[in-house]
């Protein structure tokens, strides 16, 4: 009976697991977001949950040979096993609202959502598909930053992600960014913040440095709340702090405004 029940990680209370799931993984007594995979998400969000998963024969390599307590090969074939995924991020085309979109959503399972190669690889590729095919992109975004067994090839991805944003910018296409808890390091440096608008799911981790990190750097206490996603909007750096029972509803809506299609 145990796979029954869950403990929510913000309140702490014992949960019925069909509660939570038809709240869209969000506790119903104190609202807190679990966690969603990539899959998740694309089902969460396309019409109907379907679509076409896209550019799937991108597969990670390991240039600089890198090992620390294990080999880099290694991690990325366990990460495999566990999560049935080629790295951390599936990008689609489907339909919302009846609008054909691009979504790309990174999986935090998958090495922390880390960015290396082939996540940059792919947000690119989406990215220069909805320019090709004049389609609007949403990149839903759940990272620890660069992935650092790739090194600077890790880092490249920021200037290649952030130059196919600014070719749909450029086209007058619309660009909608997502930030859901953890959002952090190159991730926010490079696609995250760039939206035509960015918003966010409630109580998200969002930032560069961790917290922990900045107070050690500036030898101060940080504001409570501090990088967390209700305190960036109230300081401009997002637009919207969006349930995620209303994401969905809220990004027809978005798409509808910048493509000019009433209901």
């Amino acid at each position: 009976m145990d796979h029954l029940w869950t403990r929510c990680n913000n309140c702490r209370r014992i949960l019925y697991k069909q509660d939570i799931i038809d709240s869209k993984l969000v506790c119903p007594v104190c609202n807190f977001h679990f966690r969603l995979s990539a899959l998740e998400r694309l089902d969460m969000l396309f019409d109907e949950g379907q679509y076409e998963l896209i550019d799937q024969d991108i597969f990670p390599r390991d240039p600089l040979k890198f090992e620390d307590s294990k080999k880099y090969t290694e991690r990325l074939e366990d990460n495999r096993e566990r999560t049935s995924l080629q790295d951390a991020v599936l990008t689609a085309r489907g339909k919302m609202g009846g609008i054909e979109v691009i979504i790309a959503a990174l999986d935090f399972n998958f090495m922390g959502g880390s960015m290396g190669s082939v996540v940059g690889e792919k947000v690119t590729r989406a990215a220069e598909l909805a320019l090709k095919d004049r389609l609007p992109l949403i990149v839903v975004s759940c990272s620890g930053g660069a992935r650092m067994q790739e090194g600077v090839y890790s880092l490249m991805q920021l200037m290649k992600t952030s130059s196919a944003i600014a070719r749909l910018d450029e086209a007058g296409l619309p660009y909608i960014s997502v930030i859901v808890d953890p959002t952090t390091g190159g991730v926010t440096a490079s696609f995250a913040m760039l939206g035509d608008i960015n918003i966010a799911e409630p109580n998200a981790l969002i930032g560069f440095a961790g917290p922990r990190v900045i107070e050690q750097t500036i030898k101060e206490r940080l504001p409570k709340g501090f990088q967390r996603s209700e305190f960036l909007l109230s300081h401009g750096m997002l637009d919207d702090v969006v349930d995620r029972k209303n994401m969905r509803s809220y990004l027809i809506r978005a798409l509808r405004l910048f493509l000019n299609r009433p209901e």
